[in-house]
Parts: C-alpha cells; sequence; structure tokens
C-alpha cells in the first residue's frame, strides 16, 4: 500500500471541505474526522474519535464502509460506520479502481490511522 504526501492530502480536503463551516483534523493515511461543534482541544477530540472509530473490526460495523467517487475526478471518499471518520484516496493511487478494491483500501488506511493516531494537520473554522 503505497502512501499520499501530506500536502496532497491537505489540499485535496480543503477543496472538499471548502465552505462548510466545519473543523477538520487529518491523520497520517488519508483519514479525516470533521467536526461540526469543536470542543476544547480540536487534535486532541478527533483524536478520541478516531481511536475509537478508526480500528476495523472483521464482522461488526467497523468493517462496513461505502465508496463515494468524486465529481471531479480526483478519487473517492470511503465513509465508515461513524459519519464524521472519512478517508479520502486519490485516483492514481489504488491498482484496482473498483469500488471495492478502492473501499478495503480506504478502510485499511482508516484502520492504520486509528491505531497509530498520527495527526499532520488541524483546520480550525472559527464560530459564527
Amino acid at each position: 500500500m503505497s502512501t499520499v504526501d501530506n500536502q496532497t492530502l491537505i489540499d485535496a480536503w480543503r477543496r472538499l471541505l471548502t465552505g462548510s463551516g466545519k473543523s477538520w483534523v487529518l491523520f497520517a493515511h488519508g483519514t479525516c474526522v470533521v467536526l461540526e461543534q469543536p470542543t476544547g482541544d480540536v487534535a486532541e477530540q478527533a483524536v478520541g474519535i478516531l481511536g475509537e472509530f478508526g480500528p476495523m473490526h472483521v464482522a461488526t460495523a467497523a468493517g462496513d464502509f461505502r465508496v463515494l467517487e468524486l465529481n471531479q475526478g480526483e478519487g473517492w471518499l470511503v465513509t465508515s460506520h461513524h459519519p464524521d471518520v472519512i478517508t479520502f484516496v486519490p485516483r492514481d493511487d489504488p491498482e484496482d479502481p473498483s469500488h471495492l478494491a478502492v473501499g478495503l483500501l480506504g478502510r485499511s488506511r482508516r484502520d492504520l490511522d486509528g491505531t497509530e493516531l498520527s495527526v499532520v494537520h488541524v483546520e480550525v473554522t472559527p464560530a459564527s
């Protein structure tokens, strides 16, 4: 499994979330925790969510995912059993672009992010 450089991931998430009014925290393998109502330390809040909902467990809801192809053709979003935990998979990353292969790749990256919990970027949107 290849890794995507941090700046590519940051740029992609900025494009995806521009204008959403939401704060977000990006982890090393492309998983993003989107926070509608952040409280206190945003990174700490995201680490708590991803630590609980990121690791994959077979035959549980943690193994579920859905693949959403982005209209801009830049890749896919792989959702999880938590509505605020999403993994970005760039278009040129998977060898097999089928939804199943992309979903499995995104899920494995979420699992890595949920166990390593390595924050690479925090974007805080001011409260309105």
